[in-house]
């Protein structure tokens, strides 16, 4: 009998069991680094859909894509240090977890049209089926689950 320790083991039917897609990808901070975890992340969406056949419409490209840009720009804002981006999927979801060397959590603000900023969060809940963000030794990281077929 064959034990899988770490990850999900996703059962094929087979014997050979099919973990989810997995990349991360290390940011600096430096000016550019959001727009390049947004193609870090297009790209990841294109192999699910080569590997894993996700049948993730164009709608999942752009909400995908700001729920990215979301937990970078806040990782960038919020840290003295770089980050790190982690993408894990199968053909229904994709897993961001974002590393940063803060050990501030996050806060969601009450809801308020005339507030200017602030709201990064407030649209990760809205796009995300769930969101936790925990301390880590290396200081947080703020994870959301993005349903690919809603």
């Amino acid at each position: 009998m064959t034990k899988y320790l770490g990850g999900a083991v996703i059962p094929t039917g087979f014997d050979v069991p099919v973990e989810p897609l997995r990349r991360a990808a290390h940011y600096t901070g430096e000016p550019g680094c959001i727009a390049e975890a947004r193609v870090f992340a297009s790209h990841f969406l294109e192999q699910l859909r080569t590997e894993w056949c996700a049948s993730a419409d164009r709608r999942a490209d752009g909400e995908l894509l700001l729920l990215v840009s979301e937990l970078v720009t806040n990782a960038d804002r919020h840290s003295n240090g770089p980050y790190i981006l982690e993408l894990e999927g199968t053909d229904c979801a994709v897993t961001v977890s974002v590393y940063d060397s803060s050990t501030a959590l996050p806060r969601i603000f009450p809801k308020d049209p005339e507030r200017v900023g602030r709201h990064g969060l407030e649209i990760v809940k809205a796009l995300a089926s769930e969101v936790t963000a925990e301390r880590v030794p290396v200081g947080k990281r703020v994870r959301a689950r993005f349903e690919l077929n809603r």
